[in-house]
């Protein structure tokens, strides 16, 4: 959302840090502050004559203050000597240390007092980060929530933690998240970082927020935050690590200020999502499969059955150690007996297929033939009774979500779910609606029509309702609307019936069984990066509308493509098959609407050895198909080795 509002603006006072050398037992202690003062150029010289190599690079002791601290029922009169040290580079403690013991002797002399501590501060505040971001009301509006409600949310979320310390507390900690983890990654002591900052928002009559959020005149949101930040980026500790300099390299920073200035945006940024979530659909959806997934690895499940034992512990509602301990030890128990762990929902499940479109993304849409076909991933639900209003959960997509009565205030599954409920009569039911995928989230897989098939099959099956194949479908095409605007269908009429399917829009719509008369293997490469099927949808529209021509000529090539290839697969012409798959793959990309993860496992797919490689789906990122009939194996592997995930499934 910054980032396509301008990013962050940000500021920097020099890198200032500050040592203390506390006196005690001075006798004349206002005629030992003027001395003091008098000899100031006497006492940075000597401190910078120990560091004349940080004073070749322009820094060093820079000034100093002297402050008085009278003597009260508990304590001594102090004099305290500020020096202010120009670290450049270096987080700095060791050198603002060794000046303050080096000029210890001499403020003695000065004073007439006895030192006492000599040691930095980590009250940074001659150390300042600005930054700042404004976003547009039309960039704040998300999962139902106009932008005006979600501005307005944030401003009076801030407002709160100004004027209330208790609120300010939560808040700030939530900026340092995001702070402490750079601090973490670039070696530098988040623990002084933390510290600082939360001394610099005690500094006036009550602990506040070190943010503050407005609207501009224009009726942009604003936020702003104001932080001490003494960081550093050279030394024995950050060099003798090698992931802190690879961390540095990939942040591509210079100098401390610009480290600092990053730590500064990132704290603004994880403010506005904290607040942002806040303002919105609460920051404690979700909650309860973290909680599971927190049990589930204390409780030492191996990765390759995480997500199974998270899955049932969340089903099973008591989301305790030892719970998790039990599931796991079923889990392998009946891996065992019978091979490999399900990851099934539990009984009375229903299921709704993933997909790969082998043939007419985008093109199907305006009436183009397409070849699409079920993929053994797939998407189980199952509902039960409750009393707690309507609940839907699905823990490997990390929705636990409390089925809204505003439907403004609705997500997207949210919006799914109640149409669903209100075409079938049961909107005013109380229910939990529990969601198993094995589908990635918007990849390009068919996920959410397998969502609205496996939902409507299963309140179809816990209510009895009788529901045929083409009611499932037919529900499931308006659910789709709600997810992608303006749909082609072939999603969920894949999801519904499970078949491979040569499909065109009308209505009603072409549809024909596509038979293989041998099984072909496919690999499925993943990038990683959701793919917004309606933003890819909405992109090739505008495409048309301004080009209507030009655009038109590329979709009647797909569905040429789309006709070749049904002939290419009933003459088991893989060879055919691949060349007409990479010449797909050219028109889609022509469309806009591949990305660079995408061309990258494209080429690796067809460098080592695939037949025909494309992008399946919506594609802006999601997957791309690669046909493997002999060599899935070495394409996953060069997959995964740049760093995708990549899966063997089998068509037909």
């Amino acid at each position: 959302t910054a980032r396509a509002a301008g990013g962050f603006e940000t500021e920097a006072t020099d890198p200032i840090l500050m040592g203390q050398v506390q006196v005690v037992d001075v006798p004349r202690p206002s005629q030992a502050r003027r001395k003091v003062l008098q000899h100031k150029e006497e006492i940075l010289n000597l401190a910078n004559s120990l560091h004349p190599r940080l004073v070749a690079r322009g820094g060093g002791a820079v000034d100093l203050e002297v402050v008085l601290h009278p003597a009260t029922a508990e304590s001594v009169e102090m004099l305290v000597v500020h020096l202010l040290v120009d670290t450049r580079d270096a987080m700095g403690a060791n050198l603002v240390n060794t000046m303050c013991e080096g000029v210890a002797s001499y403020i003695e002399s000065l004073t007439g007092g006895r030192v006492f501590l000599r040691i930095l501060s980590n009250l940074t505040d001659r150390s300042l980060i600005r930054a700042r971001m404004r976003i547009p009301v039309s960039a704040l509006t998300v999962n139902g929530f106009d932008g005006e409600q979600v501005r307005d949310g944030i401003i009076i979320a801030g407002q709160f933690a100004s004027i209330d310390p208790y609120r300010a507390a939560t808040h700030n900690k939530g900026i340092m998240n995001g702070i402490d983890a750079v601090a973490l990654a670039t070696g530098n002591d988040w623990r002084a970082i933390e510290a600082g900052a939360h001394a610099y928002a005690a500094r006036g009559n009550h602990y506040t927020s070190l943010t503050r959020w407005y609207r501009d005149d224009d009726g942009a949101l604003v936020g702003e935050i104001e932080i001490p930040l003494k960081v550093g980026i050279v030394g024995g500790s950050l060099q003798s690590n090698p992931t802190v300099r690879l961390n540095l390299k990939l942040l591509k920073v210079e100098t401390a200020t610009e480290l600092a200035q990053v730590m500064g945006a990132v704290g603004l940024a994880q403010n506005f999502a904290a607040l942002r979530a806040l303002a919105t659909e609460g920051i404690q959806q979700g909650h309860m499969t973290l909680h599971a997934r927190s049990v589930a690895s204390a409780a030492g499940v191996p990765a390759e059955l995480f997500d199974t034992v998270v899955e049932r512990l969340v089903a099973s509602g008591e989301i305790k150690v030892w719970k998790a301990e039990e599931i796991l030890s079923e889990v392998r128990m009946t891996a065992s007996a019978n091979g490999p762990a399900p990851t099934d929902a539990p009984e009375e499940e229903a299921a709704g297929h993933g997909k790969i479109i082998l043939f007419g993304e985008h093109a199907v849409v305006y009436g183009s033939r397409a070849i699409a076909a079920p993929v053994p991933l797939a998407v189980r639900a199952r509902v039960t009774d409750t009393n707690r209003g309507i609940w839907v959960v699905m823990p490997r997509w990390g929705v636990e979500q409390r089925l809204h009565e505003d439907p403004r205030k609705r997500s997207s599954i949210e919006k799914t779910a109640a149409l669903i409920l209100e075409q079938l009569g049961l909107i005013d039911k109380q229910m939990r609606i529990e969601v198993f995928s094995e589908i990635p989230r918007a990849m390009g897989l068919g996920g959410s029509a397998a969502v609205a098939v496996a939902i409507i099959r299963a309140l179809d099956l816990h209510f009895k309702l009788g529901l045929s194949d083409d009611e499932v479908n037919t529900l499931a095409f308006e659910a789709e609307k709600v997810a992608h605007g303006t749909p082609s269908g072939i999603d969920n009429t894949v999801a519904t019936f499970g078949r491979p399917l040569l499909y065109r829009t009308g209505t009603p719509p072409e549809i024909e069984e596509v038979e293989f008369p041998k099984p072909l293997r496919f690999v499925i490469g993943i990038t990683g990066k959701e793919s917004l099927t309606a933003k890819m949808v909405a992109r090739v529209r505008e495409a048309h509308e301004k080009n209507r021509a030009v655009i038109d000529r590329v979709f009647r090539g797909i569905d040429a493509l789309a006709g070749q290839a049904l002939n290419a697969i009933k003459r088991y012409d893989l060879e055919r098959l691949g060349n007409l798959m990479n010449v797909c793959h050219g028109l889609l990309n022509s469309l806009q609407v591949s990305s660079w993860e995408i061309e990258e496992l494209v080429q690796i797919a067809r460098e080592n050895g695939a037949l025909g490689a494309k992008l399946t789906g919506g594609g802006g990122g999601g997957s791309m198909i690669a046909l493997c009939p002999e060599n899935a194996e070495r394409v996953i592997r060069a997959m995964k080795a740049a760093g995708y995930q990549a899966m063997e499934v089998t068509i037909g």
